[in-house]
């Protein structure tokens, strides 16, 4: 997870630094700060970097939490300062932060395309002995665990995504989602026979139109091209064995809201909740959004079909936005405490609630959301798979693509051999 607002959103959230009673032998020795008499709080300075802006409330108040606990307990005043760049920008930035010593102590990663690499290239801290360890969920912790065995994230979200529908307009036309391509096609007829558009489109952000890779592959991978990611990982393969994923996003544009490179999520968000599209290339991370412009609103979760196999039609399993501390943290004590907190056995619930994340934790134990149901509904019947092990380089590369793509800018063949190349220059970097 991922996204919205343009530039850097920088805040701090700063502990009045005020001496106290504590034990000093609760100080992180590596702290920055005043030395001070016996008993004098420690300051430290904790840098976060997430990209997730849109959601930037919560965590502002899940922070300042943090904070007064850290005061409360340790006796040490933590500042944070967090940066929340949009999700188009954020790998690169947080790449040059790492290459350059600058890194956060604290910073939020892709648990299925980046954990690798980033571990491979030493920036991630092993948290294995860490507490919050033993409350992650069966089903979750091998997302943020290393082929070695070591957890290097603890997670946030978690997703079973395909593509957002109007329940409603869903339900008034007598309509089911769809189970193949050419049952889609019927759908959006009727859609238009009832004067209401099929798609929202907002392509602003070149991460969204990116989403019918993931889509597109984890159906042909799972169905008829099994071994697709691991003949890439050698140069043995090609984008052009996913060329299928033009035909269901040729469909989706051709029956969609006018000017998609001028709208970006948030905008996306409050069309679909205004009911000016009736389904959205888009996943349940945007729910918070879509709820805050019309509370009322009911959206479901669906597998996108891609061509006219119903076995092709799953859904998407997978954990995105995980939160790791940088290896040459020189705040780790507290760094290590808020990443534990994260999973604070009494306000690691309200908070992952209000961010509409699923449950991940044994200390969880509020109710799944309505579209999270529905998702189950297909996993449990076996209509689903893990997210494709895609490298961020080459998502990155298929957004800008399609992006290219729509606007005409580019043919299906450009597009195929610029993922080629990046998956190609991805390998040279990371043997």
């Amino acid at each position: 997870m991922k996204k919205i607002w343009k530039g850097l959103l920088v805040t701090a959230l700063t502990a009045s630094m005020l001496a106290g009673c504590g034990n000093a032998g609760s100080q992180p020795g590596n702290a920055e700060g005043e030395g001070g008499a016996p008993g004098a709080a420690k300051s430290v300075k904790l840098k976060m970097f997430i990209a997730q802006p849109r959601l930037k409330e919560h965590y502002d108040k899940y922070i300042a939490d943090f904070v007064a606990k850290e005061k409360a307990e340790k006796n040490i005043d933590v500042s944070v300062q967090l940066e929340m760049p949009t999700a188009d920008n954020a790998a690169q930035i947080l790449k040059t932060r790492l290459a350059s010593n600058d890194a956060p102590d604290i910073f939020a990663l892709h648990a299925i395309n980046e954990i690798p690499s980033y571990y491979k290239a030493g920036y991630l801290e092993d948290l294995s002995d860490q507490p919050f360890v033993g409350k992650l969920l069966d089903s979750v912790k091998p997302s943020v665990t290393t082929t070695d065995g070591k957890v290097v994230a603890v997670p946030l979200e978690t997703l079973s995504w395909g593509y957002l529908y109007n329940k409603t307009i869903f339900a008034d036309l007598g309509m089911t989602p769809p189970t193949t391509i050419t049952e889609m096609k019927a759908v959006i007829e009727k859609l238009k026979a009832n004067h209401i558009t099929p798609f929202v489109l907002s392509y602003k952000e070149a991460w969204i139109p990116q989403l019918v890779l993931p889509l597109a592959a984890g159906a042909l991978i799972n169905t008829e091209n099994a071994d697709f990611i691991e003949r890439m990982n050698k140069d043995e393969g090609s984008f052009t064995e996913m060329k299928a994923m033009f035909d269901i996003f040729d469909l989706i544009n051709a029956n969609g809201t006018e000017k998609a490179t001028e709208v970006g999520g948030d905008d996306g968000a409050a069309a679909f909740a205004a009911g000016k599209g009736a389904m959205w290339l888009q996943g349940p991370w945007y729910a918070e959004t879509i709820l805050k412009s019309n509370p009322e609103m009911d959206f479901g979760v669906a597998p996108l079909p891609i061509n006219d196999n119903p076995e092709a039609t799953l859904i998407n399993l997978s954990a995105s936005t995980s939160l790791a501390v940088s290896k040459s943290s020189g705040n780790k004590e507290v760094a290590l405490d808020f990443i534990n907190y994260v999973l604070d056995d009494q306000a690691s619930g309200g908070f992952f609630q209000a961010l509409k994340f699923n449950p991940i934790s044994t200390v969880h134990t509020y109710d799944s959301y309505p579209w999270v149901n529905d998702a189950t509904v297909f996993v449990k019947e076996g209509k689903s798979y893990q997210d494709p092990a895609i490298p961020q380089s080459v998502k990155d590369e298929v957004g800008k693509g399609l992006q290219a793509y729509y606007a005409g800018q580019m043919s299906q063949d450009d597009v195929l051999q610029a993922l080629d190349k990046a998956w190609k220059s991805f390998n040279k970097v990371n043997k």
